[in-house]
């Protein structure tokens, strides 16, 4: 079964940046659409963005269109999200996970996921 295991969260002040890894494990070759979401203490899970199968056409939730990039690494076997510009209301636990279905619309439903990295913003 596909693992998936985030890297690279941390603190920074507002306005700074940090870039999420996301990679999948090495047993399967499969390269899924994969998603990146966050849920802060309290809230419900947010979708943040997502890529198609292989790592391409990305697809942002409004909150992060603008600030956030994502992107896929076939060879690497991982998805990025690039987040710059990052604000408090940012501060949540970050996850990627493997989506149910296409990485398109605003509506994306996910299986396997990994453990979460956190992310703080804060001054």
């Amino acid at each position: 079964q596909l693992q998936l295991v985030e890297s690279g969260g941390g603190s920074v002040q507002p306005g700074g940046s940090l870039r999420l890894s996301c990679h999948l494990s090495a047993s399967s070759k499969a390269f899924p659409p994969i998603g990146w979401f966050r849920q802060a203490p309290g809230k419900e899970a947010e979708a943040v963005a997502c890529v198609s199968t292989g790592g391409v056409r990305p697809n942002y939730a409004d909150s992060a269109k603008g600030r956030f990039n994502i992107s896929g690494d076939i060879a690497e076997r991982s998805v990025f999200l690039q987040m710059d510009s990052l604000k408090p209301e940012d501060t949540a636990s970050y996850y990627c996970a493997v989506l149910l279905g296409s990485c398109g619309g605003t509506y994306w439903p996910s299986s396997v996921r990994g453990q979460g990295t956190q992310v703080t913003v804060s001054s």
